[in-house]
């Protein structure tokens, strides 16, 4: 069954409905913007991740495509059933790559929904444009799980901060997805280890635009062509319209503005060895 990791926001913030004393209800999907009509699919399966993320279990039989969703919750204990009508959804979900073919069609102007045969091409040159991505950073994109089991939050921290448990790696993007107590007094912990892309929006951002870029720049592509500016006679020039520099309003994103999400590794800093005490950096002079 696919599911759909959901964070909600109310009055301008993130927020914790269970944490706060309310309920996430449901998540009905819609065929067409206008959120009218007969629902596609709908869940009231939903449970809490961490606070205030939950995850909607989608029935399955969905056909891929993209819906546009709306998710009720109550925000905290007394207020009124809010509807989030802000979610568009794009399946198939959880899979391996980080944008969706929809989302690549937007930045070529291709109609909606997409035939089978132009899905599958489109998801090739995204998974190009990931490779390229994971090159340059030098890690994988994708973070991969890690369960603890039966061990025991350090003290003076949330339990949805990482820092309180002992995650194999700590030089690394660790999320905490749950923790679950166990009858003896520990928990067992579900646990992201690695960069989670698909949450970066700078990232998702370059790998749509140049995937779309890839698509646009196929000779006899027939998607998303250039502008023409002007033709000669007889049509033996063309002119197009030129691309944004760098820089400007509208210009790729280059693979430069990706460089704080590169993996630091720490290092211990060789010390110079020092003359012992009384002649090394040690010695104090004191004035009795």
């Amino acid at each position: 069954m696919p599911v759909f990791t959901y964070q909600p926001v109310y009055a301008g913030a993130v927020c914790d409905p269970e944490g706060a004393g309310g309920q996430v209800v449901s998540l009905v999907l819609y065929p067409s913007p206008e959120r009218e009509g007969i629902p596609s699919a709908a869940s009231t399966a939903v449970s809490r991740l961490a606070d205030g993320r939950y995850a909607f279990t989608l029935p399955d039989g969905v056909p891929d495509g993209r819906y546009w969703a709306v998710a009720s919750f109550i925000p905290a204990q007394g207020e009124v059933l809010v509807a989030d009508r802000t979610i568009q959804l794009d399946l198939p979900v959880g899979g391996a790559l980080i944008v969706s073919p929809e989302q690549v069609a937007d930045e070529l102007g291709l109609p909606l929904p997409l035939t089978a045969v132009l899905r599958e091409a489109l998801r090739v040159d995204i998974s190009k444009a990931q490779a390229d991505v994971s090159g340059y950073l030098g890690r994988p994109i994708i973070p991969r799980p890690h369960v603890l089991h039966a061990v025991s939050p350090l003290w003076g921290y949330d339990l949805s901060d990482a820092r309180a448990w002992p995650a194999p790696s700590y030089d690394d993007v660790t999320t905490v997805l749950s923790y679950t107590p166990t009858p003896d007094g520990h928990y067992d912990v579900r646990l992201l280890i690695g960069l989670h892309a698909a949450e970066q929006e700078p990232i998702t951002r370059y790998i749509v635009a140049h995937a779309a870029e890839t698509i646009r720049n196929k000779p006899a592509g027939g998607h998303g062509e250039r502008r023409v500016t002007s033709v000669s006679a007889e049509g033996q020039s063309v002119s197009y319209d030129s691309a944004p520099a760098a820089g400007q309003a509208g210009a790729l994103p280059a693979l430069e503005s990706l460089a704080p999400y590169r993996r630091a590794i720490y290092r211990a800093i060789a010390r110079t060895p020092t003359a012992p005490w009384p002649y090394g950096a040690t010695r104090r002079y004191r004035r009795w």
